[in-house]
């Protein structure tokens, strides 16, 4: 890896940090209208943490179900939000979902249809009627792929394996961003009118998780806050209920939705069906946070598998059907000599979305920093306390158009602003240091301590006492960073510590934030405050002061007049439907 006195300069209209389906989808709506863009990615080109959204996108076609509206589908997101959300942003994603995902079937994206050639949809988790769209389920490649064609057909100019370190800014504007190339470790300065922040979440902050290995490690929202902005509601994450817990390698690899939705079934270790006991009415159907919470309770209770699980069974269906429906998942067992069409899989819950994340309006994907906008699941607002499944596909593909657009309206009357030489300077010589680093820690090291510190102490179930021993034993880790030394690989061992670095913060924010919040709501599940209480209807903010985390509240708008309706008709999906 080389070290350079002078960076790489680079220079566009609009830099985009984050290479799926909402960088891209914002990336298409400018080049569209011809303003000059700029797309940065961690890994190659087409090759981004959407692919693991397998199950669907929600829109409410009512294709299966006509009574279905975008109303329904805002009180259900409100009502698993657990009233958190930001109602208008709410209110502006799902009525914009249908024309977007027919926009996605208009540019290639091959839906699965019915016999009379509508989107087909299935049942997701607490949604009332069948609203879900997929590809078979592998939904998110299907969509990234439609993505990456459209962007390589306009032209997108891209920069694959690229990490940014900072975000830069000068007279409280962000002028661009700085970081280096992974593979030949030059360092780059990107100088930009606006800067979009479409970089993931921070749920690689646990030791059982979702995501591959280096992804959502908090990248966005901690650039974000180191450059000034407030973020919201970092407590807030989402356990999906079913991740695999064996091979190792795939430990917390998601199993996807879909496969209940499709009508699979929970299973104790004395093969009983426990979703009667915690959710009798929507059963394995039930919103994410209440499955999750079954499993774990299960397991604590001594009803679990030898390997801290239940099991998944869809061995009641028929093979061709599971093939058809759930093509990916039949294979990835089946490679691990498990046959689903005549045998269970093995599950357990992963953490597996950021609902917190940069505050954000949903109007324009502005943040509270001049210049820097984000979009997707580095932002917070949308999801409230609970996400339900399928969303987090269409908040990227609907909020991107929205940001894209809104940045091309605005372009011409933008200037770029200065660029601070002083502080690439010392961005340089930040990064030097870490490169040669001669401490006698491993930073892979702490990741683990630091992952397995968070689902103890800031998993599924919290109580005051792991709160602020997570946060004591935080302080531990911090001093160890102190010690890290590079490895042989110089530019692998730089975005280790990165990572590590923001890992850190997101956990602390995650910690301080659980900590505050004395209820519980949602996929936030205090032990010792087990109620839901009204005074804390409300988000918690968290932004810097004088190098120190400081949190605070807001209130939360009334959901305007026809979610209002919506939500007093109480719709709400029946499991027989599926039986």
């Amino acid at each position: 890896m080389s070290i350079t006195t002078k960076p790489e300069k680079n220079s566009t209209d609009v830099l985009i940090i984050g290479a799926g389906a909402a960088g891209l989808r914002a990336a298409i709506e400018l080049a569209n209208k011809d303003i000059n863009v700029l797309v940065l990615g961690k890994r190659k080109h087409g090759d981004a943490h959407t692919i693991k959204a397998a199950g669907g996108i929600n829109a409410s076609f009512g294709n299966l179900d006509p009574e279905d509206s975008w109303q329904i589908h805002a009180a259900d997101t409100l009502r698993e939000g657990h009233f958190l959300n930001d109602p208008a942003a709410v209110e502006k994603i799902c009525h914009g979902a249908t024309a977007e995902v027919e926009q996605l079937q208009s540019w290639g994206c091959d839906f699965n249809t019915t016999e009379d050639g509508k989107i087909n949809q299935r049942y997701f988790g607490a949604q009332s009627f069948r609203r879900t769209c997929f590809v078979g389920d592998h939904t998110g490649k299907a969509i990234l792929d439609t993505l990456v064609a459209k962007a390589k057909a306009l032209n997108i100019p891209f920069r694959q394996n690229m990490y940014i370190s900072e975000l830069l800014t000068h007279n409280g504007a962000v002028t661009g961003a700085f970081g280096f190339d992974m593979d030949s470790g030059e360092h780059t300065v990107f100088h930009a009118k606006a800067v979009v922040l479409a970089a993931g979440g921070h749920t690689a902050a646990y030791i059982r998780h979702s995501s591959r290995p280096d992804e959502n490690t908090g990248d966005g929202a901690a650039l974000a806050y180191r450059a000034g902005a407030v973020l919201q509601d970092m407590e807030l994450v989402q356990f999906h209920p079913t991740g695999m817990v064996q091979p190792e390698h795939f430990k917390g690899t998601l199993v996807t939705e879909a496969t209940r939705g499709e009508g699979g079934r929970l299973l104790n270790a004395h093969k009983e069906r426990f979703m009667e006991k915690y959710s009798p009415k929507h059963m394995e159907l039930d919103a994410r946070d209440v499955v999750a919470r079954a499993i774990y309770q299960e397991i604590q209770e001594g009803r679990g598998t030898e390997n801290d699980g239940v099991y998944l069974d869809i061995s009641h269906k028929e093979a061709a059907f599971i093939k058809e429906r759930l093509p990916n998942i039949y294979s990835r067992f089946k490679e691990l000599d498990i046959n689903i069409s005549s045998e269970p899989m093995e599950v357990s819950p992963t953490a597996h979305y950021a609902m917190g994340g940069i505050k954000t309006d949903f109007e324009t994907g502005k943040t509270s920093l001049k210049n820097l906008y984000a979009i997707g699941e580095v932002t917070a607002g949308m999801h409230g306390a609970n996400r339900l499944g399928g969303n987090s596909l269409l908040e990227t593909i609907v909020l991107g158009k929205i940001c894209g657009n809104y940045l091309a309206n605005s372009m011409e009357k933008q200037d770029f602003v200065s660029l601070d030489e002083e502080q690439i300077i010392q961005y340089q010589q930040e990064l030097t240091s870490f490169i040669y680093a001669k401490g006698d820690e491993h930073t892979e090291d702490i990741i683990l301590s630091l992952q397995k510190l968070m689902w103890k102490c800031a998993g599924i179930v919290r109580t005051e006492k792991l709160l602020m021993d997570g946060l004591d034993k935080l302080n531990a880790l911090k001093e160890r960073q102190q010690r890290v030394r590079s490895g042989d690989n110089p530019s692998k061992s730089l975005e280790c510590a990165l990572n590590l670095r923001n890992l850190i913060f997101c956990s602390e924010a995650i910690l301080k934030s659980a900590l505050m919040r004395e209820e519980s709501r949602g996929a936030h599940y205090r032990e010792d405050y087990p109620e839901k209480s009204e005074d804390w209807h409300c988000n918690i903010l968290c932004h810097q002061e004088q190098g120190e985390i400081k949190l605070s509240t807001q209130q939360i708008d009334q959901p305007g007049p026809k979610l209002k309706e919506a939500l007093e008709q109480k719709h709400e999906m029946e499991y027989h439907h599926l039986e």
